[in-house]
């Protein structure tokens, strides 16, 4: 038996208690840390270890028109995951070769995964085809680690090319996961445009999991307590849109050969029934995975494929625009319907002459909107001013968005004083620059979708509707249909104002000397305007805006063909034709404008 004075000096042993001491003092705190802190964080590393948790897509939302016909639907897409834990890196040429990858950019998408948990599957392509999944189930079990799942992609069972309505879905961006917190994983898809984006939050679902048991070799044993944390996945809620299949495929069709854009809406809730942008492209190119050099394609083509003509152009409106400076000044009291302007074809202001088509002699406002008469309307707006001008173009809805839900639009322009002062100068510009303003010219600019919603605000008697694609949607778990909230106001012009404005675009269409008689419905009675719109850069483009039937309003619409011409050759018979199929499937319907008696008699 050892005596203390055989181990050392009483120096020594004092040297070796103290270090031993704070050896065990650290393994003590390292101990409470781990019990007190840090347990959740391993308890977490260590279900992983038995618990590997597989993500379930949910099923995305479908879209239907007002009849309830499939519009927007989806289909399998088949993704190859791999899980990091359990694959063996000498595989990877093989698994490379199959996929059709290099291996750089394979092994670069397992590091990715692994990064986040050795233990779940990552996906590492997207969208394969039927081909490559035969050949990969070949040669599962020589890929451990390796599976795949059965995911959902757009499909459109109809021929239409509505990408500027529908939107697209992508795989989320860098920027995009950044944002949306823990909603979304890395590859997840995302609706980026249209109405996918608009309404992704009830598109998209909710996920669900399934938990399975793993040894300590990363392999599957069974359920993890028999399915009891199981989450199942929630579909998608479905869009029910004012759309109707048939008008908008005509529209389509119509407009093929045309750069513009067509957008035709109901009068009495502003429901968009067609909205065409051309040029477009097939939906199902973005259906999927999209390939970079697609999508740069896409970008970059020079006319604008992306561009969506229906709700960001700014054009000028042209003689369309007419009815905003009658009704100003004829809501203000500054002329009657009995006030009548000389039209020699051409009106003298200063040094310069504004020209009109013809001479029309001795014309009333609404004879000057039934023949389009340039003159009236240079001096009508020199008597009303720019002011009052601005003030019922803004009540009309025109120099600020409509708040579509299909969300990229423009505001338009519509030219004020202070416009004026800061373009030329406080001072420096002078009456002059109103003339053409008169006749929808000079700075005004607008879009089809303004002019669409502007139409049904004369058609139904002056409501204003604030227009929406979707209509309601369907709650598949509580199989209800809720209505889309959307604001109406009225414009507050009086009735006998809007029925001489009426007035004069049912003779455009209907009488003698109207501009518009390509636009006429055989046996239905509407209203119109035509429009030229003067460009500085080409030929003219063509306008017409117009609503059917004509009594009880049922369809309103507005078409714009960019370098087209003579808007009452070109633009009018594709809005005739459009109005004409909408109304022929609704024959013995009442108008729900009737109905709600809207129209000011």
């Amino acid at each position: 038996m050892f005596e203390d004075r055989t181990i050392g000096s009483p120096s020594r042993r004092l040297v070796v208690r103290i270090v031993v001491g704070l050896m065990l003092l650290v393994l003590f705190v390292q101990l409470a840390h781990v019990q007190l802190f840090s347990h959740i964080e391993f308890g977490k590393r260590s279900e992983e270890n038995s618990v590997r948790p597989i993500m379930q897509e949910p099923v995305r939302g479908y879209m239907y028109d007002r009849r309830g016909r499939l519009l927007v639907d989806v289909g399998p897409l088949y993704s190859v995951t791999v899980t990091p834990a359990e694959f063996d890196m000498q595989r990877l040429s093989l698994l490379a070769s199959i996929l059709g990858m290099m291996e750089k950019e394979l092994s670069d998408r397992i590091a990715q995964g692994r990064s986040h948990s050795r233990f779940l599957p990552t996906r590492v392509k997207r969208d394969v085809d039927f081909e490559t999944l035969s050949a990969l189930e070949e040669r599962l079990f020589l890929l451990p680690g390796v599976d795949y799942q059965v995911e959902s992609k757009r499909t459109y069972p109809s021929s239409l090319r509505s990408i500027h309505l529908f939107g697209y879905v992508r795989e989320i961006s860098d920027v995009q996961l950044a944002r949306s917190g823990d909603i979304y994983r890395q590859g997840d898809f995302i609706g980026t445009a249209g109405l996918e984006a608009s309404y992704e939050s009830l598109l998209r679902g909710e996920k669900g999991f399934q938990f399975f048991s793993v040894n300590a070799l990363g392999q599957v044993i069974g359920s993890f307590e028999d399915g009891r944390n199981d989450r199942v996945s929630k579909e998608g809620f479905d869009l029910i849109l004012g759309l109707d299949l048939g008008v908008q495929a005509l529209a389509e069709s119509l407009m093929a050969d045309y750069r513009g854009a067509l957008v035709a809406i109901d009068p009495s809730d502003g429901s968009v029934i067609a909205m065409v942008s051309k040029p477009d492209f097939d939906p199902s190119i973005l259906s999927g995975l999209t390939p970079a050099q697609t999508w740069s394609r896409l970008d970059n083509d020079p006319s604008k494929l992306l561009f969506n003509r229906a709700t960001m152009t700014r054009y000028p409106p042209g003689s369309t625009f007419k009815m905003v400076l009658a009704a100003a000044a004829l809501h203000e009291g500054i002329i009657d319907e009995k006030f009548r302007i000389q039209c020699t074809g051409g009106f003298r202001f200063g040094n310069r002459i504004f020209k009109d088509l013809k001479v029309h002699g001795s014309t009333n406002v609404v004879e000057a909107i039934q023949k389009s008469c340039n003159v009236f309307f240079y001096q009508l707006m020199l008597r009303v001013g720019l002011d009052p001008w601005v003030k019922y173009a803004r009540t009309f809805g025109f120099g600020q968005p409509t708040r579509i839900d299909i969300r990229e639009e423009t505001a338009g322009l519509i030219p004020d004083v202070d416009h004026y002062n800061r373009v030329y100068g406080k001072g420096r510009w002078t009456q002059g620059y109103l003339v053409s303003l008169g006749i929808g010219q000079g700075e005004v600019g607008v879009s089809p979708l303004q002019m669409a919603v502007f139409a049904a605000s004369l058609s139904n008697g002056g409501v204003w509707h604030q227009p929406r694609a979707v209509v309601k949607i369907r709650n598949k778990r509580t199989h209800r249909e809720d209505e889309v909230q959307h604001s109406s106001r009225p414009v507050g012009i009086r009735a006998d104002v809007m029925e001489a404005i009426r007035e004069g675009m049912r003779r455009v269409v209907e009488e003698p000397g109207g501009t518009g008689y390509a636009a006429r419905i055989r046996g239905i009675a509407s209203a119109g305007k035509t429009g030229t719109a003067e460009n500085p850069h080409g030929d003219d483009h063509a306008w017409y805006i117009g609503f059917a039937p004509y009594d009880n309003p049922m369809i309103a619409i507005a078409v714009l063909l960019e370098n087209a011409g003579f808007g009452g050759a070109k633009a009018a018979p594709i809005a005739g034709a459009v109005m004409a199929r909408y109304l022929q499937s609704y024959r013995g319907v009442v108008s729900p404008l009737e109905e709600r008696n809207v129209v000011s008699r």
